[in-house]
């Protein structure tokens, strides 16, 4: 089994600390590490190594609802700008990475401080004193459930009207 099916049986299980919200195609989990505070990841109910893998209806769905997630992160953790990866070089399983970004971020690498999350030493970022006490991270999950509870019904009556 790979480490993102471990993390979702986990979940299942009840097990897994780190899990805010199951959505149609994934599970909302913030990260372990929390440098970037805030970090998300949406995990893929499915398991594929690319999207093209997945069937259409599904992709779209996924796609949407990631997006959806990434509107709650940026709600729940006021930033400068979000920034979405979808790698899958170390865990073929897909999922999304979601970084609310913020200025000094980066500290003194990058480009004047500025740049993609993966130019801050990854030594620093997966640190131990990154990991949230288990107090905060109850209140990083409960922040982003509430705004996720409120893109996803305002995502809903939205789509009502353009039924109507």
């Amino acid at each position: 089994m790979c480490l993102i099916c471990d993390r979702i049986q986990m979940i299942k299980e009840g097990n897994n600390p780190y899990f805010v919200k199951e959505l149609e195609t994934g599970y909302v989990v913030l990260g372990d590490n929390q440098h970037f505070k805030g970090y998300t990841i949406f995990l893929c109910k499915q398991h594929a190594s690319e999207l093209h893998e997945l069937n259409t209806d599904f992709k779209l769905k996924f796609l949407e609802e990631m997006s959806l997630v990434g509107e709650a992160v940026s709600h729940a953790f006021p930033c400068e700008k979000m920034n979405y990866e979808l790698l899958g070089n170390g865990d073929s399983h897909l999922h999304w990475h979601l970084f609310p970004r913020v200025a000094g971020d980066l500290e003194e690498y990058g480009h004047n401080g500025k740049g993609p999350v993966w130019w801050y030493p990854m030594e620093k970022m997966y640190d131990n004193s990154t990991c949230p006490s288990p107090e905060e991270l109850e209140t990083l999950k409960s922040k982003l459930s509430i705004e996720l509870t409120k893109v996803l019904s305002s995502t809903e009556e939205n789509q009502g009207n353009q039924i109507q």
